[in-house]
């Protein structure tokens, strides 16, 4: 069971419409930063598969200028 973070940087103004396409994927929990311009993005799948759909998912997302991946952790 894969678990991940990120730390998501969004283009300008784009910050609520990123939150409510976020809110549209399963498996994931939205922090927004309270000093930054940032949103910290945790993931929970199954698989590795349903992970890498999702990773791909967000790659997607309009609005979206850069992903980090902070950590990641798998309870296998």
């Amino acid at each position: 069971m894969p678990i991940k973070s990120y730390i998501l940087h969004y283009e300008e103004n784009k910050r609520e419409a990123l939150i409510k396409e976020l809110q549209k994927l399963q498996g994931c929990e939205i922090i927004p930063a309270q000093n930054h311009d940032v949103l910290v993005l945790v993931t929970e799948t199954e698989t590795e598969e349903l992970d890498s759909k999702l990773y791909n998912k967000l790659l997607e997302i309009k609005g979206l200028k850069h992903v980090s991946l902070v950590s990641g952790f798998d309870t296998k």
